[in-house]
């Protein structure tokens, strides 16, 4: 089906609606709501059951849901009676509106109880949680032109197909068509709730045009301010943000751990790489007193590691890093971005592994905490804090800090451990001389072996 939608032109999704849903504020669209009673497969008493979203307010996009038993595909109808409206005018009884997306509930925290596990709302976005988590950051279908100045091309999932669950399964599976002006491609998710919830992702990308600038596996974060980036900032809370870093274990087996910043201007980093093993939005601090924030709960917020299946070849993982002044916006961006443009009329196939979780324990030990002030006459002191298990025991004075910039100056690097964290910490001075950017690298030794993940650094003024 996707193979032949794009030997076709492309068609935008219907967006028309009932006049009395047409122009919902987000307060009037939340009071319509899915009635849970009505959920597929909650007679059935099955471990998986799927909840519907209306059409309204940003999501006015028509998606079509079909469920699958023994081979044979059925359509989820839509009918108001599944939803209340509290004080809004119903649609007719006889509307055919379709649906906006869905979300999938089984027991994980609790075994009484449903909890929403992901949902696939808006464009080709999608989000998931784990364990004792809350909702944070959003997984993508695909990226087209991400930051491109002529602007963002945003794909969309235009049909679902949802397979019912045998009695006794643990996982889901959701087939899926996206569309847009570029490309179309087919989708196959299998859902695994847990620990970590997994999504199996195998995915086949029919270009329309020649795609230059196509991103595989997006996802997209917040990153507001913390301790290494807190400009203008006036804020009872340390820290404020979905995901703290990027995560890169690249196809050398070397692992990169990219701090986030909000710059004043929008940036863009590129991790060269071929066949990289995983990379991802990490939050890796998962104490309350980091953040302080009795309502978002940061700390509970999941982390989302891309572990591709195969060989990807030669490409980069791009980030990209947009300028915000308040916690609403995603402003951060990851993907996978192919060396070679994707060919009009080409067959392109990515299977992937997404893990959305508490992140990934390393061998090495990690980079924790970055923190960044003045150290007089322009120049910047960066103190890094760092904790793993292989840092017990390890003698103090055969250990150093490796640090590194590309323009600039490094200056009065020291490593000694921490006793009040038991791990270590790596502090030295950046001058700048004058630099408009400049790319940190640091990382603890043990003579030439490393000790620790490689940290790596934009600053700027």
């Amino acid at each position: 089906m996707a193979r032949d939608l794009a030997q076709k032109p492309y068609q935008a999704p219907k967006t028309t609606l009932p006049d009395n849903l047409k122009d919902l504020d987000y307060d009037k669209y939340r009071k319509i709501r899915f009635i849970p009673d009505r959920a597929l497969w909650r007679d059935e008493k099955l471990p998986f059951q799927v909840q519907l979203f209306h059409r309204g307010f940003f999501y006015s996009s028509r998606v079509d849901i079909f469920t699958v038993a023994k081979g044979r595909a059925t359509p989820v109808k839509y009918s108001p009676s599944l939803f209340t409206f509290e004080g809004l005018t119903p649609p007719p009884a006889d509307a055919d509106l379709g649906f906006a997306g869905f979300r999938i509930h089984a027991p994980m925290n609790r075994p009484d109880y449903f909890d929403e596990i992901t949902v696939f709302l808006g464009a080709s976005y999608f989000r998931a949680v784990a364990k004792g988590q809350n909702y944070g950051l959003s997984a993508r279908g695909l990226a087209i032109n991400t930051a491109d100045p002529k602007g963002e091309e945003f794909p969309a999932f235009k049909t679902f197909w949802i397979e019912t669950p045998d009695a006794r399964a643990n996982s889901i599976v959701v087939h899926a068509i996206l569309d847009s002006k570029s490309a179309a491609a087919a989708y196959r998710f299998t859902i695994r709730p847990g620990a970590t919830t997994v999504h199996d992702v195998e995915m086949t990308l029919y270009p329309r045009t020649e795609m230059a600038e196509a991103g595989i596996a997006p996802m997209t974060s917040m990153f507001f301010f913390d301790a290494n980036d807190r400009k203008d900032v006036d804020d009872f809370r340390p820290a404020v943000h979905d995901s703290d870093g990027l995560a890169i274990r690249n196809g050398h087996g070397e692992n990169l751990w990219r701090v986030l910043t909000n710059p004043r201007d929008l940036q863009i980093s590129s991790f060269y790489d071929s066949n990289p093993r995983s990379f991802g939005l990490i939050q890796r601090k998962r104490e309350f007193y980091y953040y302080q924030d009795l309502e978002s709960h940061f700390e509970k917020r999941p982390s989302l590691r891309v572990e591709p299946i195969g060989d990807w070849g030669s490409g980069e993982v791009r980030l990209v890093e947009i300028p915000t002044n308040n916690e609403v916006h995603d402003n951060i961006v990851a993907f996978w971005h192919p060396k070679d443009p994707l060919r009009a009329k080409g067959e392109y196939a990515f299977t992937y592994r997404l893990h959305w979780g508490a992140g990934e324990k390393l061998p090495l030990a990690e980079f924790k905490t970055t923190r960044s002030g003045a150290a007089g006459d322009n120049n910047r002191l960066f103190v890094l804090d760092i904790a793993g298990e292989n840092l017990k025991d390890i003698k103090a004075d055969a250990v150093r800090g490796a640090v590194s910039a590309n323009f600039g100056k490094i200056e009065n690097v020291v490593s000694q451990p921490n006793p009040e964290s038991g791990g270590w910490r790596l502090s030295f001075n950046l001058n700048p001389e004058k630099n408009p950017a400049v790319e940190l690298r640091a990382q603890l030794m043990q003579g030439d072996e490393p000790l620790s993940e490689v940290w790596v650094y934009r600053w700027t003024p």
